[in-house]
């Protein structure tokens, strides 16, 4: 009878060990790795209604800034112009989205803004189509640039006009710099360069 206890002891053991290591096998085969998001994934319309592939800029820096035309920040539209033109051929880009969240600063349509960009500061680097970047509207790029979960870096929230996202050469998210950073600030300029 011992026997016959110790060998049913023994089975039941035997088989709540290759339960657990069942268990603990299924486990590792249900938790993958989130494929990591880049900017890449993303295409919109420009201020003249083009599309533009965020993936035909691959190894580039990007600079992602939210402007406005009525904004006290406005004049970094020079400063952002600046470093564009010093870096374009080095492999910076920077890629404008002007929206209207922050107290009415950019009410304008899409063709007011191009023309407003143009003739006042003579921007030529790529200006999208307006768009939000807070709350229930909410643009993709922008859920992509302030949510960790999507990102890989950080939660953030855009603060006001003219906040500066930097994204690396394989497009992901690697700083968020305050709107009243000046573009030619050491900060930035060090990252273009690195």
């Amino acid at each position: 009878m011992k026997s016959v206890l110790l060998l049913t002891c023994g089975l039941l053991l035997l088989s709540c060990q290759n339960q657990a290591q069942n268990k603990q096998e299924n486990k590792t085969q249900k938790i993958k790795p989130m494929a990591k998001q880049t900017i890449y994934q993303f295409k919109v319309k420009d201020l003249y209604g083009n599309d533009f592939d965020f993936s035909t800029l691959k190894g580039k820096k990007i600079i992602i800034v939210n402007t406005a035309s009525k904004c006290g920040l406005t004049p970094q539209y020079k400063d952002l112009e600046a470093i564009y033109k010093e870096y374009k051929d080095k492999g910076l880009v920077i890629v404008g989205f002007p929206a209207n969240n922050f107290a009415g600063q950019e009410p304008g349509t899409n063709e007011e803004i191009a023309s407003f960009c143009e003739m006042n500061y003579g921007v030529t680097f790529p200006m999208m189509e307006k768009i939000s970047v807070k709350g229930n509207d909410m643009s993709p790029v922008y859920k992509f640039l302030t949510q960790k979960s999507l990102n890989g870096l950080q939660d953030s929230e855009v603060e006001w006009n003219f906040q500066k996202y930097l994204i690396n050469e394989n497009g992901e998210l690697e700083k968020v710099i305050s709107p009243r950073t000046l573009p030619t600030d050491d900060e930035i300029v060090s990252w273009i360069k690195s």
